[in-house]
């Protein structure tokens, strides 16, 4: 029997250690937690200063030929002809497709000889009439017998007109959408042809610098598809009436060349105004939601969130309106890890000139 406590009182201490290092060991990782997340975030960061800057404006547009069409049948009917060499130019008029006129032809023969009968008839009561053999009221219903059906000719063959798709233009002819047989009608799309030069820009700028822009003034165009080559382009045209969802005034301008990809995405920048001074800090400073951007400002070695407004926009850059004042430190790089009020250290304080430098 003691023996058997002393083995009971022996094993009892060991667990007790054994509770004991496990404590000590929690404790401890408990306690390297808190020290890690008391750790500070390491950040670069910009002074905030003035610099001259250009008043380059960018904005979204399109590559647009200078004609463009959807070819559709006038008239509800079955496909007798096609001639669509997909991809290839077309001249001007040439017959693209036909819808089935045989009941047209008929009837435009059957006029034409309703109308020689009636002129027969027209000719020989003229000369009674001038031997005093009819009245004019038979001459007149004669005489009307031969413009009425003139008329139903010239529209019979109006109707025939309708049946042939011709090329409105000399232009590429898009990819066939039909084929010979199909029924076909004014909403039936048979194919699309566009003119292959003289390409234009349409982009979309916003009201508060329509005034900056007239026309015949020069803009840039720079398109990825491209590998980022920088055209010049003409403005023809804007439109007079600002948008009333958007805001925005729309204008086409004519590329240089002439050449581009229809439909393409481009940035169109020009240069709204003469140099200014601003407060610049890199993009990737800024933290975008839904109602307005934010940058991290460093102040007692902590992180404070501030609420900023956009100006002009540069390549790497962008124009900070208000929110931060000339001598502020911004963080630029660190953003996403700096969090409110949480303690931050400084590993070097950059230059605009190096971040874009590095970027390049």
């Amino acid at each position: 029997m003691v023996l058997l406590d002393q083995r009971a009182i022996h094993i009892t201490g060991l667990c007790c250690m054994l509770l004991l290092s496990v404590a000590c060991h929690n404790k401890k990782k408990t306690e390297d937690a808190k020290s890690q997340g008391n750790q500070p975030t390491i950040v670069d960061v910009i002074i905030a200063d003035t610099r001259s800057v250009t008043n380059n404006v960018e904005a979204n547009g399109t590559i647009v030929p200078n004609e463009f069409a959807e070819l559709h049948p006038e008239i509800s009917g079955r496909i007798t002809y096609l001639n669509i060499p997909e991809g290839s130019i077309v001249e001007k008029g040439t017959l693209i497709a036909r819808i089935n006129d045989a009941d047209l032809q008929a009837q435009l023969q059957k006029s034409k000889v309703l109308l020689d009968l009636y002129q027969k008839t027209e000719q020989r009561d003229r000369k009674l009439l001038d031997l005093n053999g009819i009245n004019q009221a038979d001459y007149d219903l004669a005489l009307n017998n031969v413009h009425s059906t003139q008329a139903d000719m010239a529209y019979t063959q109006a109707q025939i007109d309708k049946a042939a798709i011709r090329a409105p233009f000399t232009g590429i002819i898009g990819l066939r959408q039909v084929s010979i047989g199909a029924y076909a009608t004014p909403n039936t799309l048979i194919a699309t042809i566009q003119s292959p030069d003289k390409m234009r820009v349409d982009f979309l700028l916003p009201e508060n610098y329509a005034h900056n822009i007239k026309k015949g003034g020069v803009v840039d165009v720079v398109s990825d598809a491209n590998n980022g080559t920088r055209k010049q382009a003409t403005v023809i045209a804007m439109e007079p009436q600002v948008s009333q969802t958007s805001r925005n005034v729309k204008v086409r301008a004519l590329l240089s060349d002439g050449k581009g990809r229809p439909g393409a995405f481009v940035k169109v920048y020009f240069n709204a105004g003469a140099e200014a001074k601003a407060i610049m800090v890199p993009t990737n400073a800024l933290i975008p939601n839904d109602k307005n951007n934010q940058v991290v400002l460093v102040k007692d070695g902590k992180a404070h969130l501030s609420t900023v407004q956009t100006g002009v926009r540069e390549v790497n850059n962008v124009e900070i309106t208000s929110g931060i004042s000339v001598g502020d430190t911004v963080v630029v790089t660190g953003v996403l890890f700096a969090r409110p009020d949480a303690p931050v250290k400084v590993r070097q304080v950059k230059t605009l000139e190096k971040l874009v430098a590095a970027q390049q």
